[in-house]
């Protein structure tokens, strides 16, 4: 049972990024996928999540209007789709499994992280 992001790396502000977020030995379908950043000295928050049920979304207020969270249950996959990037973007992102809420302890499984960069 694995959860691998990626799709991370350098961009100047302004420019945008894919994340995805692969699972393996598990079906995603019936998942709720959070997905969360933590930046250096600072506490990890919750980016958006999306459910399994109606497809509902949550997006934190830094990122509304940018980011944009998406499944394809045919691959096994969550996207979260980052344009406008900002140098507070920065951060190592994390996706995870539970229940779609902004709160870590409402997620049960994480996958390692992939590191964006937002810089000129």
């Amino acid at each position: 049972v694995q959860l691998q992001a990626s799709g991370g790396g350098l961009v100047q502000p302004g420019g945008s990024l894919r994340l995805s977020c692969a699972a393996s030995g598990f079906t995603l379908d019936y998942y709720a996928i959070g997905w969360f950043r933590q930046a250096p000295g600072k506490e990890r928050e919750g980016v958006s999540c999306i459910s399994s049920s109606d497809g509902s979304t949550y997006y934190a207020d830094s990122v509304k209007g940018r980011f944009t969270i998406s499944r394809d249950n045919a691959k096994n996959t969550v996207y979260l789709q980052m344009n406008s990037l900002k140098p507070e973007d920065t951060a190592v992102y994390y996706c995870a499994t539970g229940w779609c809420t902004p709160q870590e302890y409402e997620y049960d499984y994480w996958g390692q992280g992939t590191q964006v960069t937002v810089s000129s």
